[in-house]
């Protein structure tokens, strides 16, 4: 049926740690009215839906209520309503609330004790939930937020990270501080601590403590220096702490280690690469003293951080030639056996060269790489070149000073004999080719001259009454001859008839058959002449 009750309003869950609150607001006047609610949660190995009554918000009077025993598991899905309720009348339900614990829930405040040790503040801290059962957050992930203040009214408030268990210094003494610690867990900040004060107590300052530590690294090569202010006979021991034993919220004082070969020792320093072990993790000294009289002290402590303390020596390098090609050869820093140098640093090379002459304007060439071997090409043969290198960390912003110079010279040229010997054997050829041409036309000079001035051939004995004249050369022009002449030669060509022509053949075969004329330039002349006389005779 109709009810007048109205339904609660602003419905809100709120989360601290494990504990749960369901808080709403209700606008009605009724009187005698109680509150009841119900959730749902969305379980991922079941498929239920089934809306259920809230433990611990049943019939409620007040306009809120403590659900804590009814959620267990904290990254799931869960809905909550409510309702008012007057005997038998019901109101609507309200607005669904929906929430996953675990992105609503608040970090407690934690618990904090102190400690006045010699001018200073010891601090001890236990995480939220730390007297809980169950727990909504991983404890051994909680960092610490301190903040301090002088009990005064124009105190300066300061904020620092502390370790779970940890001493406050540099404080005044015989001065009440006070001061309030939050937990955080990654991004998200939890709630303050109540405010607890403390006085501090005068601090005794003994002349034998060990002063101004500093760590020196290289090649992970760990060395501890430290001052010694006071010239009596003092004992040394330098000790360790593993860096995960501050995370830890038990007290660590007891847990400190000796550096072997530095204990008792008197010398202000210490090798302790050997404790070294764990490259990643972080690393605690310091070192106690012990005077003649007894007394000990300790010395402020440092942190180590191994990787980052470390620093780069320069590697080794080794250069070698062939032909116009140098190979650089680079030892990592350390040596090849430093596995942490090579493999830790993921380290890269920048080679440096140059030529070796008196000119400062040289051009100083570089080339990075990140292989152990490198080979430079494009340089100059009968050249001395000088090599640096250096070695170099990307990840961690470290670089080694240059290793020492090395200075080598390319070979000669194997070019240029061969480029001399084909020049000369060219020339050579050109030389002959020149030579025997101007031979050739030499030759061809002296056949004509010879020919037109010498001519090898003479004419037939039987022909030369006709005139030698005639076939002396064919090349020289004969003298003018008196017309005259020229009607002689006519007149005695016509009195010559066909039988003393015939007889001429006659006597010309007969002449070649007997061999008196077997010179083939005689016949060759035989037949021009024969040629020549057929022509006049035409």
């Amino acid at each position: 049926g109709q009810t007048d009750l109205k339904s609660p309003q602003d419905i809100q869950v709120y989360v601290v740690n494990t504990n749960f609150t369901l808080r709403w607001n209700y606008t009605g006047n009724d009187t005698n009215v109680t509150f009841s609610a119900e959730y749902q949660w969305f379980d991922p190995k079941t498929s239920e839906t089934e809306w259920k009554e809230l433990p611990g918000c049943q019939n409620v009077t007040d306009t809120e209520c403590d659900f804590s025993s009814a959620i267990t598991e904290y990254n799931d899905k869960h809905l909550v309503r409510v309702r008012a309720e007057q005997k038998e009348d019901k109101s609507p339900w309200s607005s669904v609330f929906e929430m996953i614990p675990f992105f609503i829930a608040q970090i407690g405040p934690p618990e904090i004790h102190l400690q006045s040790i010699n001018g200073a503040i010891k601090i001890q801290v236990s995480p939220p939930e730390s007297n809980q059962d169950r727990k909504m957050w991983n404890l051994s992930s909680f960092k610490y937020n301190l903040v301090i203040w002088e009990n005064s009214s124009d105190a300066e408030v300061r904020s620092q990270n502390i370790f779970p268990v940890d001493t406050i210094s540099g404080l005044a003494p015989e001065t009440t501080y006070c001061l309030k610690v939050q937990a955080t867990l990654y991004y998200q900040e939890g709630l303050f601590s109540p405010i607890h004060c403390v006085k501090t107590t005068r601090k005794v300052n003994y002349l034998f403590c060990p002063a101004n530590l500093k760590v020196f690294a290289l090649n992970m090569q760990f060395h501890l220096h430290w001052n010694n202010p006071y010239k009596q006979h003092v004992n040394y021991t330098v000790q360790y702490l593993l860096g995960y034993v501050k995370k830890l919220h038990d007290d660590h004082s007891g847990k400190w280690l000796s550096v072997p070969r530095c204990e008792n020792i008197t010398n202000t320093k210490c090798n302790f690469t050997s404790i070294i072990t764990v490259i990643s993790g972080f690393y605690y000294l310091r070192v106690q003293a012990m005077s003649e009289y007894n007394k000990s002290c300790l010395s402020k402590e440092v942190k180590i951080d191994p990787l980052s303390t470390n620093e780069i020596g320069p590697p080794g390098i080794r250069v070698d030639i062939s032909d116009v090609l140098l190979h650089v050869q680079i030892s990592p820093p350390g040596g090849d056996e430093n596995k942490v140098m090579r493999e830790r640093y993921y380290l890269s090379y920048q080679i440096v060269y140059w030529k070796n002459s008196s000119d400062n304007e040289e051009e100083i060439k570089v080339k990075e790489i990140k292989q152990t071997i490198a080979t430079i090409s494009d340089l100059t043969p009968s050249t001395q070149y000088c090599v640096k290198v250096k070695a170099f960390s990307e990840a961690y912003n470290k670089s080694s000073p240059f290793s020492n110079e090395e200075c080598i010279k390319t070979p000669g040229d194997k070019m240029l004999p061969l480029i001399i010997l084909a020049t000369f054997v060219t020339a050579l050829i050109a030389v002959l080719v020149v030579a025997v041409l101007i031979i050739f036309f030499l030759y061809q000079a002296y056949n004509k001259i010879k020919y037109v001035f010498f001519p090898s051939c003479t004419p037939p004995l039987n022909i030369e009454g006709f005139g030698g004249q005639l076939f002396g050369s064919p090349y020289l022009p004969t003298a003018e001859e008196p017309i005259e002449s020229c009607y002689v030669i006519e007149s005695i060509i016509e009195e010559v008839n066909q039988n003393d022509f015939k007889d001429y053949k006659h006597s010309k075969q007969s002449s070649r058959d007997s061999g008196n004329y077997s010179n083939d330039d005689d016949t060759s002349g035989s037949k021009g002449s024969e040629g020549m006389l057929e022509k006049e005779i035409i």
